[in-house]
């Protein structure tokens, strides 16, 4: 099961980044609650894009952030430096046993035991 990071919502409701339908639309996908501040916060959100963000939010399994996950960023953060939305989010992937879907790979790279995706990369060719 994937969890989306908020920065791939912003980068799927872009022109020219259809090629992340795949992780839109995969069975289970969930993001974290704290998605929702993140990604309606985000500066020049239009009213056509707030729309698009609300269906997904619909759509998506949206995690809680419940105590176990808040303390686990907690312990996150006291390990390396991490803004709170990432620790919240990495924590999120932890507790649910889930694959975290991000372009910012380099944010998540330190924590032990997490599953990183990053659609971004390039492809290795067979």
């Amino acid at each position: 099961m994937y969890l989306l990071d908020s920065n791939i919502l912003i980068y799927a409701s872009q022109p020219g980044n259809e090629f992340l339908d795949p992780w839109l639309t995969a069975e289970g996908t969930r993001i974290s609650a704290i998605s929702i501040p993140e990604v309606l916060g985000f500066t020049g959100l239009n009213a056509e894009d707030e729309t698009i963000f609300e269906v997904w939010f619909a759509r998506f399994s949206v995690h809680a952030v419940t105590e176990p996950i808040l303390r686990r960023a907690a312990a996150l953060r006291r390990q390396r430096r991490m803004r709170l939305g990432d620790s919240i989010i990495a924590a999120t992937t932890l507790e649910i046993g889930g694959e975290l879907v991000t372009r910012n790979v380099g944010d998540f790279a330190h924590v032990a035991g997490l599953k990183l995706t990053n659609p971004f990369a390039p492809r290795e060719s067979a």
